[in-house]
């Protein structure tokens, strides 16, 4: 079988950011990475959890509400993809930067996340999910489109 394109990236290379991982048609996915590829620490499951559901939840409630495809965590638990349709780099930039705004300041009842809605409705942590969107959010602060391109970053030992 072929590789699939995001295992054809080198994860020794990059770090905390937002990249294009691929393209397809009108549909571009994002790698929304929240912590080092293979860098001894991860997103605990239940951070995990709460951040998909206040992330997804903000995404199909922004402006850019009919232009999400989905909201969903890599299984490696280093972050999340974002699938859009119809929007520029410039505005999904603009909507994770707002979305983990929304995250780090919620203090609200998680959505979703009762029994009825949820097929594991225990396990979530605010508190925790919190602390960890605040690296990416502090690394998006001046991301620029050139940014969003793995390649951009290899090399510069950040």
């Amino acid at each position: 079988m072929e590789k699939i394109a995001s295992f054809q990236v080198d994860h020794t290379k990059f770090s905390v950011g937002m990249y294009i991982s691929r393209i397809d048609d009108d549909i571009v996915t994002y790698d929304v990475r929240m912590v080092k590829p293979n860098g001894g620490v991860y997103l605990a499951t239940p951070s995990m959890h709460t951040i998909e559901h206040l992330f997804a939840t903000y995404a199909r409630n922004s402006e850019f509400g009919k232009n999400i495809v989905y909201v969903g965590p890599m299984g490696c638990r280093t972050g999340f993809y974002l699938l859009t349709r119809g929007i520029s780099h410039e505005n999904a930039i603009k909507l994770v930067r707002e979305a983990y705004t929304f995250i780090r300041d919620y203090d609200g009842e998680i959505p979703g996340c009762t029994e009825v809605e949820c097929g594991n409705y225990r396990e979530h942590d605010l508190a925790s999910a919190k602390k960890d969107v605040v690296p990416l959010l502090e690394k998006l602060q001046d991301y620029t489109v050139e940014m969003l391109d793995y390649t951009w970053h290899f090399d510069k030992n950040i």
